[in-house]
């Protein structure tokens, strides 16, 4: 059965101000459930990531910030928000649930979460919304515990995956392919192993190509992992992306990624990343193809 990572925090503890975006934490597991896509059976609300899993990827003068709520003002309003106790528990959850869902992954070939897709978390700063990097913890977690040797990560929000690219600089058995806006957030960008920049108003035809191009070299990396981060901020509506796929696009991209991912015997953890579009139907309509899709290649 495939496993979807989702939390009651995952939609609630943020400052007023930053509810709106959030709440597709809550109404994609809602709307799966009206659709009859999934049952309660495919949920679980995972635990908190212990501080030896946090550890792989993240320094220790960092996360004892973190952990004991002592993050200078200054490096909080890089996160975006004031850190709580709260807030901490939500990101330890949320990596918490990547892991586990990337161990369901290798069991039943594909698994979701809800939220993560922190990608801007590197391993001593957190910005962006982001506290720690959930796919670099699951991706560390697997390679220390010999659950696998070399992985891929996709990340095909419209942000640059800049956090993940420089924890696993100089790491052989991680390869980082990011395509994003080349003009967007980060300002400062990272080094991936494969960094693919794009146009502002880039649309459908385009990005697909690019991403078709891409895929197969990515298998010289020979890996027998991957995740993929596969944010919705590309949508021509999101208020804050600048690329302008349509809904159409967007589906055609997750599904050659998990396609992709099914031809060459590949299990894949799947990460929601980034939607900002006005409409929260927008949003979470287009979060909830990428689990439809690949319930439909996996199941």
């Amino acid at each position: 059965m495939v496993k979807i990572a989702w939390h009651p925090l995952f939609a609630h503890p943020l400052p007023e101000g930053h509810r709106f975006p959030m709440l597709k934490y809550e109404l994609i597991p809602e709307q799966l459930l009206h659709e009859g896509a999934i049952t309660k059976a495919n949920l679980f609300e995972p635990e908190e990531a212990s501080e030896a899993s946090v550890l792989l990827s993240h320094d220790p003068a960092y996360w004892a910030q973190l952990r004991d709520l002592t993050l200078p003002p200054r490096e909080q309003r890089r996160i975006g928000f004031p850190l709580s106790a709260q807030l901490l528990e939500r990101e330890l959850r949320i990596a918490q649930g990547t892991i586990d869902g990337a161990v369901f992954a290798q069991k039943n070939g594909i698994a979701f979460n809800v939220a993560g897709g922190t990608h801007h978390a590197g391993s001593n700063w957190g910005e962006g919304f982001c506290l720690l990097n959930d796919q670099a913890i699951a991706a560390n977690y697997l390679l220390n515990k010999g659950l696998s040797q070399r992985i891929l990560i996709i990340d095909l929000d419209v942000h640059q995956g800049n956090g993940t690219a420089e924890i696993f600089e100089g790491e052989d058995r991680v390869f980082t392919f990011s395509m994003h806006g080349e003009k967007n957030f980060p300002f400062r960008k990272e080094v991936s192993n494969l960094d693919i920049p794009l146009e502002d108003g880039l649309k459908d035809d385009q990005f697909l190509r690019e991403l078709e191009a891409a895929l197969p070299e990515l298998l010289k990396h020979q890996p027998d992992f991957v995740f993929y981060l596969s944010g919705v901020d590309v949508l021509e509506s999101d208020k804050l992306g600048k690329l302008a796929l349509s809904k159409e696009g967007c589906k055609a991209r997750d599904k050659a990624v998990l396609q992709f991912c099914k031809d060459n015997n590949l299990p894949v953890q799947v990460s929601m990343g980034g939607g900002y579009s006005p409409n929260i139907r927008d949003i979470v309509e287009a979060h909830c193809h990428t689990f439809k899709i690949g319930l439909d290649i996996f199941e």
